[in-house]
């Protein structure tokens, strides 16, 4: 069907449009991945497809991968949490086709683990750098651990790519703020990666949202402020980070009664 009678259909017949943004809307809720690039802000993501919304997930996604790649990719997550990972492979290919990175990543990590596929680590490579060039956090970090047994293989390189991705994207924001911390790859930079934090932060990334805590109650790399830090943990802490929970409870209960073996007791609680 050519554009012009597209736009036909679509004005002869305005729900079909607006029935295709529904399913979109609904494949986000179910489906979504936080660390996407293609997710707009507004929405939040999920870390996995929850079981009791797969079948749901699958009928919407299917329908709005149509005209999305984004939805492309969000099947191919929903096939994958319903254990059907031929369906799940043949989804981020062709989203990957269409330049999902996202998509790029997860058959990556398959082609590199040999999960559904026969084990191909050149390929691999090719699908994290191809993500990676385009600025996806997680193609970083993968093609940097590729050979590293988990860890990057060339730190200076990650930190390299992880800066061009950072000018936008929270994940990157967050991985860079990390690796400036530690000193991974370079320099340790206290106030660099407090700034990198406190962006991602503002997009709600959970992880970043722990670490300003942290930051913020230890006057690392900046001012020391005992309330905002709390904030920052209770922000993190909504969104699910289990850090942040555990930063909360230390808040309450600053005080550890330990055994003489110097096993924990309880803690004092205000």
């Amino acid at each position: 069907m050519t554009a012009i009678a597209i736009a036909a259909a679509a004005w002869a017949d305005p729900s079909r449009v607006k029935a295709q943004s529904a399913d979109l809307v609904l494949c986000d809720r179910l489906a979504a991945d936080p660390a996407d690039p293609d997710k707009p802000a507004d929405v939040k993501g999920v870390p996995d497809v929850a079981p009791s919304d797969v079948a749901t997930a699958i009928k919407y996604c299917k329908v709005a991968a149509g005209s999305s790649r984004r939805a492309l990719y969000q099947l191919g997550r929903a096939y994958a949490a319903n254990g059907q990972t031929p369906e799940a492979i043949g989804a981020w290919r062709k989203a990957a086709d269409k330049g999902s990175t996202s998509a790029m990543v997860e058959l990556g990590v398959l082609y590199g683990s040999g999960a559904g596929v026969a084990k191909d680590e050149a390929q691999a490579r090719k699908l994290f750098e191809r993500a990676a060039e385009a600025g996806n956090p997680r193609g970083v970090t993968n093609l940097t651990a590729l050979s590293g047994g988990g860890a990057p293989s060339d730190p200076a390189r990650a930190r390299e790519l992880l800066a061009k991705a950072a000018e936008t994207n929270a994940e990157a924001q967050y991985q860079l703020g990390l690796m400036l911390a530690d000193g991974t790859g370079g320099a340790r930079d206290d106030a660099g990666a407090r700034s990198l934090f406190e962006k991602a932060a503002a997009q709600n990334h959970p992880g970043a949202l722990e670490r300003m805590g942290a930051f913020t109650q230890e006057g690392r790399g900046g001012p020391k402020d005992s309330s905002a830090a709390k904030a920052y943990y209770e922000r993190a802490a909504a969104l699910g980070d289990e850090d942040a929970r555990k930063a909360l409870d230390r808040l309450r209960c600053p005080y550890a009664i330990k055994d003489k073996r110097g096993n924990l007791v309880t803690n004092l609680c205000f």
